[in-house]
C-alpha cells in the first residue's frame, strides 16, 4: 500500500512490510489482463485506497466468442484476408471493419475482430445482448466485388461445373474448408447437380458470400484481452505531468490509467508517452519509486 501524510504520498508498504520511503511514486503496475506476466491488476487497488475512481475494467482487444462453436472448431486455425466484418445489433450495425481475421475454437479473433473489440465491450447490457442472441456477425467474403459481377463470377463457374455436384463447383470461389459452411447457410442441397440449380437459389449464394452470419456469445475472459480497458479516471491525473490530482507526489503511467486504443501500437505509445511524461516529471526529485 501507499504511506500517506497530509495527502501526500511518502513512500510505499511492501507485502512483507518493509517500508521505503520517496519523495515521488510512479503507479506504472499495468492493467488487468495477462496475469501470468505478473500484472494481476494491483495499482486498481493502490489508487482505489487513496480516493481515487476506478472505471469499470473490461477486456479489450479480445477474441469474440460465437454461438456456432462447432464451425468454429472444424474451421480453428482458418484465417481470412480481406473480409468486411460487421456487428448488428438487432438489425442496426453497430461496428463495421476490414482487414483479417482468424477462426479458433470458441469463435474469431485477428486483427479486426480485436479492434472490434474494443468498440464493442463499451456497448450498454452486451452481455444480456449476448445471451439473447441479440448480436449478430456478418462477414462479407468477396467484400470488394458488387453482388452483380459475384452473380457473373458463380454463373460462369456453374457453366464451367455444370455437371458436378454443388459440393463440389466451389472450389475457384473459396477455400474449401469454408465449403461446407457455405452450403449449410445458402440452404443449398449439396449434392444436387450444378445444372438444376435455380436463379433465386444462386441469388442466395451471392447473399451468403456477402454476408455469412454468425452469433456472439460473448467476448473472451480478460485475462485473453490483449489491453485492459478502464482504469484510473483520466480527469483525476494531470495530463501535462502524469500526477494525481488527489494525491500529491504520486503519478501513473501506461494500462493503469483509463486509456485504451485499437491495435496498431497505439497502446504501446500510450505507455512510452505515459511513461515518458511521468519519469520526466519526478526526474529532478532526489528519490522516487
Amino acid at each position: 500500500e501507499l504511506i500517506l501524510e497530509n495527502k501526500s504520498v511518502k513512500g510505499v508498504v511492501l507485502e512483507d512490510d518493509t517500508k521505503i520511503y520517496a519523495d515521488k511514486v510512479i503507479i506504472a503496475t499495468g492493467g488487468k489482463s495477462y496475469k501470468s506476466t505478473g500484472s494481476t491488476g494491483d495499482g486498481y487497488l493502490l489508487a482505489k485506497k487513496v480516493g481515487h475512481t476506478i472505471t469499470s475494467l473490461k477486456p479489450a482487444l479480445v477474441p469474440f466468442k460465437l454461438y456456432e462453436k462447432d464451425i468454429c472448431k472444424k474451421l480453428e486455425g482458418v484465417t481470412l484476408k480481406n473480409v468486411e466484418l460487421n456487428v448488428v445489433i438487432n438489425e442496426k450495425n453497430v461496428d463495421s471493419r476490414f482487414g483479417e481475421l482468424m477462426f479458433y475454437g470458441n469463435g474469431i479473433t485477428g486483427p479486426i475482430v480485436l479492434s472490434s473489440s474494443s468498440k464493442i465491450n463499451k456497448i450498454e447490457n452486451l452481455e444480456k445482448l449476448a445471451k439473447d442472441k441479440s448480436i449478430h456477425l456478418l462477414i462479407a467474403l468477396k467484400p470488394a466485388v458488387s453482388e452483380e459481377e459475384l452473380y457473373k463470377r458463380i454463373t460462369k463457374d456453374f457453366e464451367k461445373y455444370k455437371n458436378k455436384e454443388f459440393k463440389n463447383s466451389l472450389g475457384d470461389l473459396t477455400i474449401s474448408s469454408l465449403i461446407p459452411v457455405l452450403i449449410y447457410q445458402s440452404k443449398i442441397d449439396e449434392y444436387k447437380k450444378v445444372n438444376s440449380i435455380t436463379k433465386e437459389e444462386k441469388l442466395k449464394l451471392v447473399k451468403t458470400f456477402k454476408k455469412l452470419e454468425f452469433t456472439f456469445k460473448g467476448l473472451e475472459d480478460i485475462d485473453a484481452g490483449i489491453v485492459t480497458s478502464g482504469g484510473v479516471d483520466v480527469k483525476e491525473i494531470n495530463p501535462k505531468s502524469m500526477e494525481s490530482k488527489i494525491v500529491s507526489n504520486l503519478y501513473f503511467a501506461g494500462e493503469v490509467i483509463d486509456i485504451d486504443a485499437y491495435t496498431g501500437g497505439f497502446n504501446l505509445q500510450i505507455a512510452f508517452t505515459t511513461g515518458y511524461a511521468a519519469g520526466k516529471s519526478v526526474g529532478e526529485s532526489n528519490e522516487y519509486i
